[in-house]
């Protein structure tokens, strides 16, 4: 699972998916500063 936590001002948010070119994708389409991470854990709310 591709993970991508999106930064912005004083909070952060964190999506997930299945390929790292969906991940790639939303990442050229925002601005602010992001990170993308792989992981073989899966995310619990």
């Amino acid at each position: 699972m591709w993970v991508v936590t999106i930064f912005e001002e004083d909070t952060h948010r964190i999506f997930e998916f299945e390929t790292k070119e969906e991940a790639l994708a939303i990442i050229e389409t925002i601005e602010n500063p992001a990170i993308l991470t792989f992981t073989n854990l899966t995310l619990v709310a």
